[in-house]
C-alpha cells in the first residue's frame, strides 16, 4: 500500500458541504494528489484556490475521470439521486468510497452498492462525522467497558431550524424534493443521531415504528418532523425526536440509561458529556474535561483516508452505513403503514 493516497473528489453544482470538504482535504498529510470531477465546473475555481497544488487534474464527469485515473478513494458529495451512479463507477474501478449522506433515494440502491463493495473488498463509508468527536469516542469507551452496566434505554433528539424551510430557494432545491433527496430531516440530519445511537452502544436497531410528517406546512414534499420508537438487538428500547422546529440554531441531545448509571450529551447547553453513577453520592455529576477538538468533517475525512492506506481502522464500514439507511427507510415504511418494521441485522 502506498504511503499517501490519490483522492478523487466527485462534485456537481448542487454538492453539499464543500465548505467542509475542501479544508479537510487540503489539510490531510496523507494525500499525494487530488483529481476532481466537477460537472459544469461551477466549483472548479474555488477548488483550485482551496486545494492548491494538491489538485492536479480536473475532469468534466466521473466517467472521464475514471477512464484516466486510479484513485485510492473517491469522496462523492452529490445530491442523493445522482450519487449511486458515481459510487457504482468508483467501486467498479476498485476505489474505496467516502460518500456524503444519504447517497441514495431508495434502500435497494444502497444495498446493491454495498454488495458490490463487499465483492471487491472495498469500503463504502457514509459521512457520519460525529463519530470522530472526542466526547463521542470517550462515551463509547465507557459504555464498552461496562461503566454504565447493562443498557436500559436511549433518548435521541436532533432539532434544527424551521427558518430554512421558508425560503423559495430551499423549496426549489434538492433537499426539499423526495425524489431527489430520498427524504427530509430524518435522512439528512436525524441520520447522524440514529448512527450515534448504534455506535455508542455497540449494537444495531432491529425494529422501528413511528411517524413522519410535514408539520410546518411549507411547500415541500419531505418530512420536517419525526417521532420514532426504536428496538435495539440487545433488547433495550429508545426514541428519536427530530425535526425542523426552532427559529435558529440546533438543539440536540443524547441520553443513555444503564443499570449502573446514566450519561448525557447535551449540545444545546455546551455540556458535551456528563454522567452519574449509581455508586456516586447523590447529586454527583462527572464532566468530560478533555478538549472537544478536533471535531467534525476534518478529522473524520482524515481518518477515512488513513484507513484506505491501512494506517488505522475505518471510522465506519459499509455495513454500518447500510444499517442506518435500512433503519431510516424502515421508518418511512412504518409511518406509511402504521406497523412496526423489522430491520435485518448482519
Amino acid at each position: 500500500m502506498a504511503d499517501k493516497a490519490t483522492v478523487a473528489l466527485i462534485i456537481s453544482e448542487t454538492s453539499p458541504h464543500l465548505g467542509a470538504y475542501f479544508p479537510a482535504l487540503a489539510s490531510s498529510e496523507d494525500i499525494k494528489e487530488i483529481v476532481l470531477s466537477d460537472e459544469g465546473h461551477k466549483h472548479t475555481a474555488l477548488a483550485k484556490e482551496k486545494l492548491g497544488d494538491k489538485l492536479t487534474r480536473v475532469y468534466d464527469n466521473p466517467s472521464q475521470l475514471f477512464e484516466k485515473e486510479k484513485p485510492d478513494m473517491a469522496l462523492v458529495t452529490l445530491e442523493a439521486i445522482k450519487a449511486p451512479a458515481a459510487i457504482d463507477m468508483a467501486l467498479e474501478h476498485g476505489c474505496h468510497v467516502f460518500a456524503e449522506k444519504p447517497a441514495c433515494t431508495s434502500i435497494d440502491q444502497f444495498e446493491a452498492l454495498v454488495q458490490k463493495a463487499d465483492s471487491k473488498h472495498l469500503n463504502l463509508m457514509l459521512a457520519l462525522a460525529n463519530r470522530s468527536n472526542p466526547e463521542v469516542k470517550a462515551a463509547r469507551r465507557m459504555i464498552r467497558k461496562g461503566v454504565f452496566g447493562k443498557i436500559y434505554a436511549i433518548e435521541l433528539n436532533y432539532i434544527a431550524d424551521q427558518t430554512r424551510l421558508t425560503s423559495k430557494s430551499y423549496h426549489q432545491g434538492w433537499f426539499a424534493q423526495k425524489d431527489r433527496a430520498g427524504g427530509g430531516h430524518l435522512i439528512w440530519l436525524g441520520i447522524h443521531w440514529l448512527d450515534l445511537g448504534m455506535y455508542l452502544t455497540d449494537t444495531r436497531i432491529s425494529a422501528v415504528n413511528g411517524f413522519v410528517t410535514n408539520i410546518g406546512g411549507q411547500p415541500i414534499d419531505v418530512e420536517d418532523s419525526v417521532a420514532l420508537s426504536l428496538k435495539f438487538h440487545k433488547g433495550f428500547l429508545g426514541t428519536l425526536s427530530s425535526g425542523y422546529y426552532t427559529n435558529r440554531g440546533k438543539q440536540s441531545l443524547i441520553k443513555i440509561w444503564g443499570s449502573k448509571g446514566w450519561l448525557e450529551m447535551d449540545y444545546s447547553t455546551g455540556r458535551y458529556l456528563q454522567w452519574h453513577l449509581n455508586s456516586d453520592k447523590p447529586g454527583t455529576i462527572h464532566k468530560f474535561e478533555e478538549s472537544v477538538q478536533p471535531r467534525g468533517y476534518t478529522p473524520f475525512v482524515h481518518s477515512a483516508i488513513r484507513s484506505v492506506l491501512d494506517k488505522e481502522p475505518p471510522p465506519l464500514d459499509s455495513h454500518d452505513s447500510l444499517q442506518v439507511l435500512r433503519t431510516i427507510y424502515a421508518a418511512y415504511q412504518a409511518s406509511a403503514s402504521g406497523e412496526t418494521h423489522q430491520i435485518p441485522i448482519e
